[in-house]
């Protein structure tokens, strides 16, 4: 599956909201809309694009293209219960996001990378694919030759004080996180507005 290569910040700027994570977000000093004019107002949007809108934001904070994104909607909209949430509970169970959320990572985009350059295993097995699926009772360990790296020594304090989702049950002094139960309404992202992106993908 692809991944978006450009400036990690213009998504943001496009939208007008931090989606990439970083402190450093270039929406905060240049919050008008990427182009080569400069500044200029945000136009005002339609219905549609206020649904476009919030579907290319939760697409870009979990880091998925338009494809996948879809197919999490379909497979939510296939399922009983209320499609919305079971569209953000299959993004946060996503292991790059588990990771993320567990404190390994200070955001989703340095977390798919750690998940792709195999630093983890999951359930004694090493997976690099961000996208794979934790499950109640899974066990997500960083491996030891990873602890070792400066990539998380460096981390490792704040690691340490990070608070985890109820739904994670993170062992820190062993680099170890417990798949415990399912995200809920309280876990997903509180600034997604997910019963426009349902109103976009009802249209």
């Amino acid at each position: 599956m692809g991944r978006y290569t450009g400036p990690k910040c213009k998504p943001c700027r496009r939208i007008g909201e931090s989606v990439c994570g970083t402190q450093k977000c270039a929406v905060l000093r240049r919050s008008f809309i990427p182009g080569q004019h400069g500044p200029t107002s945000r136009p005002r949007l339609s219905e549609y694009g206020t649904q476009l809108r919030e579907k290319q934001k939760a697409r870009h904070l979990y880091g998925v293209l338009e494809r996948q994104f879809r197919n999490y909607y379909e497979q939510a909209s296939r399922a009983a219960g209320n499609t919305g949430e079971l569209l953000l509970q299959l993004l946060e169970r996503r292991l790059d996001n588990a990771v993320y959320r567990a404190g390994f990572a200070e955001t989703r985009r340095q977390a798919r990378q750690m998940v792709g350059h195999g630093h983890f295993n999951v359930n004694g097995r090493r997976v690099d694919i961000p996208s794979y699926k934790v499950s109640i009772g899974d066990v997500i360990v960083l491996r030891d030759k990873s602890q070792k790296s400066a990539l998380f020594n460096d981390s490792e304090k704040d690691r340490k004080t990070h608070q985890a989702p109820k739904w994670l049950k993170v062992d820190m002094t062993k680099s170890t996180v417990e798949v415990t139960s399912l995200p809920n309404q309280e876990d997903f992202e509180q600034n997604i507005a997910i019963n426009l992106i349902v109103e976009y993908y009802s249209r």
